[in-house]
């Protein structure tokens, strides 16, 4: 039986082919990983870009006052290799950095070289909020959603080695560990369309929301360059499958217009080759611009009549004709999931399909299931017919009834025996080998070492604070975000105003009542902790317990000590309770 959506993985093994490493995919994914090969491309007088250092590029355009590097990678290792390759081309000392967006600004560090440390750094306003949102409130979600679309944990070689990872080569190059982060935050912040000279160059920097909402494009009309993270090497990700906020195509089609204006001669990206040629810049984002539209449109069209989500994915398929150009090929994510996510941001989750308004728990779904269908045997029978017959999708739904089911250890709806894990497993092994999608085959492969009791991906669903972060962050914005890591079953019944004092820092508070826990300036508190931020990154990182601190004197309570612990006790980390 085929598949009813061919474009999201093929409904035979015939597209599957062997990499250099032993690695088993669609054969697309090793056309696209040519086009994401290591290279440093001298994009036109005095202008480089540095592709396959990482997950991102980093681009360099040298002015009458020095050069200008744009985005710098994910550590100071990252960047000081892209630097050490620019400096066989420009030997310009560094007078100035720009961020696309705070996703690749963590090598920042490797361009200071103590005469130049109140160089400007150009960025949007939202990118310090942003980062401290990814290592506060949804770390561990952040960090699991990472290692499943960057295939961080598969192996090496073999048939569930990484391919690529869609918009680059690596995730980070396993050569540039051990990843120091050097971010430096940008002391020129842009909150709307700006024209700025900077390095005896005129620069355009206008607001352009991609996949963050602090993007901004950048265009140096005298050299018609522009720099963006619009115009990625393959279909725009409306939908990220490691989990991220929405993003509206309407935005995103305003940004690509505000580039086919500018008219550029140079195209570079923040991933990808750059594109030269003002024809074929035109042309190319054209395509993006238009494909998006084209899902826009048609998933708007499908709801309006009422399609559940279901039904949408069938109804909105991305014509042949834009295979065209590799600008829109679903080499990164899958169409489906993009309309899906359209869906929920139009109009939310509720799409008219009458059990999604009151579903039952997930196992005791799972469980009637299996039930109606007869038992345990026979579901598993179906799913490994299904699954011999092609018929992967209906292999995918009852084997997922088996695993979610039952609980595991830690009381997670994720049980199943070694043989129906190891079912489930096959499935979205089949599944990773026939899609076009980097994204998909990196988060189905992960799932299958998972099930395969190869990895264990426990410690990212456990909320622990990074500590160099803490220590290089605001200690208000970690202690406020512990409120989503409120207990309310602990919670319950208590309601206290705790003060904290950072000794080498801010004071800040923290009011727990009715379950939930308020962010305060610590005024009228009934009791504070005090201790450095030290103390506060060791605890939040989990290298301490709080009662071994309190024990060696270096966190002092003043007030209610046992009140205080049991406050503390509510919070869901472990390090407050040992």
């Amino acid at each position: 039986m085929s598949s009813s959506i061919p474009a999201s993985f093929s409904p035979d093994d015939s597209v599957v082919t062997t990499g250099p490493r032993g690695q088993r995919a669609h054969q697309q994914q090793f056309t696209h990983l040519e086009r994401l090969a290591e290279g440093f491309h001298e994009v036109t007088d005095h202008v480089w870009c540095q592709v396959g250092n990482g997950l991102s590029n980093q681009t360099f355009i040298e002015g009458p006052e020095g050069l200008i590097v744009i985005d710098t990678g994910e550590s100071i290792e990252e960047m000081n290799a892209s630097l050490s390759a620019v400096r066989e081309y420009c030997s310009a000392p560094v007078a100035a950095v720009i961020y696309t967006h705070y996703h690749y600004c963590s090598g920042t560090q490797a361009l200071l070289d103590g005469q130049n440390d109140d160089m400007p750094i150009w960025g949007h306003f939202g990118i310090e909020k942003n980062l401290q949102t990814m290592a506060t409130e949804i770390s561990p979600t952040g960090g699991r959603g990472l290692v499943h679309q960057f295939s961080m944990l598969l192996p090496e070689d073999g048939p569930d080695a990484a391919a690529s990872v869609g918009l680059g080569l690596y995730y980070r190059r396993a050569e540039h560990a051990p990843f120091t982060s050097g971010f430096i935050a940008p002391n020129h912040l842009i909150l709307e369309t700006i024209e700025a000279t900077i390095a005896g160059l005129r620069v355009q920097m206008v607001p352009a929301p991609s996949d963050a909402d602090d993007n901004i494009t950048i265009f140096f009309p005298d050299l018609g360059v522009c720099v963006n993270n619009l115009v990625w090497p393959a279909l725009f990700n409306v939908f990220a499958i490691r989990g991220e906020p929405y993003r509206d195509p309407r935005v995103l089609i305003s940004g690509l217009d505000q580039i086919l204006a500018m008219g550029p001669e140079y195209l570079v990206g923040a991933h990808g080759p750059p594109i030269v040629g003002k024809d074929t810049i035109s042309a190319g984002v054209i395509d993006a611009r238009d494909a998006l539209q084209y899902l826009w449109d048609q998933t708007v069209r499908g709801v309006n009549r009422g399609l559940t989500q279901g039904e949408l994915i069938e109804f909105v398929q991305l014509p042949d004709f834009f295979e065209r150009s590799y600008l829109t090929q679903q080499n990164y994510g899958l169409v489906e999931h993009h309309v899906r996510q359209i869906h929920n941001g139009l109009v939310g989750w509720f799409d008219g399909e009458e059990s999604s308004l009151f579903p039952l728990p997930t196992m005791e779904r799972c469980q009637r299931l299996i039930e109606g269908f007869g038992g345990r045997e026979k579901v598993f029978e179906q799913a490994k017919n299904a699954l011999e017959e092609n018929d992967l999708r209906w292999a995918l739904e009852l084997a997922t009834w088996l695993i979610r089911s039952e609980e595991n250890s830690v009381g997670r709806a994720d049980g199943g025996s070694t043989e129906e894990r190891g079912l489930l497993a096959g499935v979205l092994r089949e599944i990773s080998q026939r899609t076009t999608s980097a994204n998909v085959r990196g988060w189905c492969l992960t799932r299958v070492l998972e099930l395969e009791e190869k990895i264990d991906l426990s410690r990212f669903r456990i909320h622990r604070f990074g500590r160099n972060q803490v220590l290089a962050g605001s200690a208000e914005t970690f202690i406020h975000s512990l409120k989503v890591l409120v207990d309310p079953l602990k919670a319950e019944g208590l309601d206290m105003h705790l003060r904290w004092v950072i000794t080498d820092g801010i004071t800040t508070g923290l009011w727990v009542r009715n379950c939930v826990a308020i962010p305060t300036d610590g005024s009228d508190a009934d009791a504070e902790i005090v201790l450095s931020q030290e103390v506060l990154a060791d605890l939040l990182s989990g290298r301490v317990s709080l009662s071994a601190s309190i024990d060696a004197g270096n966190i002092e309570i003043n007030g209610d000590t046992e009140q205080t612990c049991q406050l503390l006790d509510c919070f869901d980390l472990p390090s407050f309770r040992d």
